[in-house]
């Protein structure tokens, strides 16, 4: 059991009981799953920039990346409907746990100047949502070996009901907030 999920059941669920007043344990808001997305438009033009966004976003994650396509076409990005633009990946259970504990603890403390996320990264069913301008946070990109530097979008789902809910969890388990 990673050190977060084991936090979270031993730490968590009994705080949340308490402030919340849940009255059974499968009512605790719990983390469902965690999408990590790279969008990059220069692949239109080079697939050499999505075979390396590929691979270094299966380093982060610890998993495969899957590739996205278009969904339509936009002339004016000389885009084309099936035309590869991203990669993404879907990590549950102790992957999740394995790498929130990465982001708060490790990648965060790199950022230069953080003092820590906005209340507004919610969306109002308690889901979180952060823009990450540099990938070269996280310690398993190599900076000497990357091409460019690249942002990607982490989301982190809940099943808590309302934001006050999903921002107590996420602040228990080490999610750094501003007040």
């Amino acid at each position: 059991m990673s050190r977060l999920k084991e936090k979270y059941v031993k730490e968590a669920v009994p705080a949340m009981i308490k402030e919340f007043g849940y009255s059974s344990i499968m009512a605790v808001p719990r983390i469902e799953k965690v999408t990590l997305n790279m969008g990059l438009g220069e692949a239109i033009y080079n697939n050499k920039v999505l075979d390396n966004g590929v691979e270094e976003l299966g380093l982060i994650a610890g998993q495969k990346a899957l590739i996205t396509k278009a969904k339509k076409s936009i002339a004016g990005f000389k885009l084309r409907e099936g035309m590869p633009i991203g990669c993404m990946v879907t990590l549950r259970r102790d992957k999740m746990f394995i790498f929130l504990d990465k982001l708060f603890n490790v990648a965060f403390a790199r950022v230069r100047d953080f003092r820590g996320l906005s209340g507004k990264v919610f969306d109002g069913r308690a889901n979180c949502t952060i823009g990450i301008k540099e990938h070269i946070i996280f310690p398993e990109i190599d900076y000497d070996k990357i091409d460019k530097i690249k942002g990607l979008n982490i989301t982190i789902v809940t099943t808590a009901n309302t934001d006050k809910e999903g921002r107590f969890l996420l602040k228990f388990l080490g999610m750094p907030f501003r007040n």
